[in-house]
């Protein structure tokens, strides 16, 4: 089969590979819907990647072949698969902590430690436990931008335990901000103050709830959520952007006894100011959670649910569309580049 995959020496493209096939509780899907994400590209530049790695973990696909020992799922059915697919048969899943089932970030197999999905075809493993049907109101593209910025946003949001009422700063308004922006809302935040400053993500941010926008280009941002609070601190944070001092700086945004909520991967984290004055320990209370997005065939299913039911829609997020197994290269060219008009961009195969 063809697929797109990391060719070594930070760089990605077109190879040749075995088809997989589906053994036990295993399913083989042709993908029909995938979208590149910043993490396919960072992890490129970042040369972590094993050669001739298919990428890919965001998408959706109809089962060609099922595994003996699968019970729910059959053949022709059209199945959305979460970024994490993770051994729920691990003494981790069991403690919790799928998303770590065998060491840190394990449970995010696909394109990480096993092929990922910018395919002919794709393994998924364990597919009664990790895979979800679309309901039928809910289009493709939706289901897709659920899997994984729907579920990384609202994880944020859930990791800094909003509250109805609060007052609540987003971090960076990439796609995954904006669908942090929206899980605060749905989880009641009254009010909503988002930091970016690209005009298309400033728009959605806005769409999706926010009743204030901080630009870090016209000022240090803590002034300015300072001065929005009256210099009281937002009740909690949810960081989904940034570079390493990102997380210093979420953290002193809220107030004592405030939360953050970090969903945003640091490569480095440089020379951060861990200091009580600074952060506000101590008697402070502050307290700061974060971790990799839940995965899974119960989360899918939630996830496809607030789409069902029209609590949101993350399709807004889609600014560009390519077509056809070929559309993969391009979209994730245009995903590296990131010019000012891009949010999220999808592939229909």
């Amino acid at each position: 089969m063809r697929a797109f995959a990391y060719l070594g020496q930070k760089t990605a493209g077109w190879i040749h590979k075995d088809r997989p096939r589906a053994t036990g509780y295993d399913a083989v899907i042709r993908p029909l819907a995938v979208a590149p994400c910043t993490s396919d590209v960072h992890n490129v530049a970042i040369d972590c990647l094993s050669p001739d790695r298919i990428l890919g973990h965001e998408g959706l696909g109809e089962i060609v072949e099922v595994g003996e020992l699968v019970r729910d799922f059959r053949v022709g059915e059209i199945v959305a698969v979460p970024p994490v697919t993770p051994d729920w048969r691990t003494v981790a899943s069991q403690l919790g902590a799928h998303q770590h089932c065998d060491g840190l970030i394990t449970g995010q197999k696909l394109s990480n430690s096993e092929d990922g999905l910018m395919a002919e075809y794709a393994l998924i493993r364990d597919v009664d436990a990790n895979a979800a049907r679309i309901p039928e109101n809910v289009s493709r593209e939706g289901a897709v931008l659920a899997a994984d910025m729907l579920n990384t946003g609202l994880y944020g949001a859930e990791l800094a335990e909003v509250s109805p009422g609060d007052t609540v700063v987003v971090l960076g308004i990439g796609p995954v901000g904006l669908m942090a922006v929206a899980g605060a809302r749905l989880r009641g935040a009254g009010r909503i103050i988002a930091i970016g400053s690209r005009p298309k993500c400033v728009e959605l941010a806005r769409f999706y709830g926010a009743t204030d926008v901080v630009n870090y280009k016209e000022g240090d941002v803590l002034r300015q959520v300072h001065l929005l609070t009256d210099k009281k601190g937002a009740d909690c944070c949810i960081c989904a952007g940034g570079d390493e001092q990102a997380l210093s700086q979420a953290v002193s945004m809220v107030r004592w006894g405030g939360t953050v909520g970090n969903v945003n991967y640091f490569t480095t984290y440089g020379d951060l100011p861990l200091n009580n004055v600074r952060w506000g320990f101590g008697m402070g209370n502050k307290t700061i959670r974060g971790g990799e997005c839940p995965g899974g065939r119960a989360r899918m299913e939630k996830l496809l649910a607030l789409l069902r039911y029209g609590r949101v829609d993350p399709t807004p997020l889609i600014t560009h569309r390519f077509t056809g197994l070929d559309g993969v290269e391009d979209a994730y060219r245009l995903m590296a580049e990131k010019p000012p008009e891009l949010v999220k961009t999808i592939v229909t195969i």
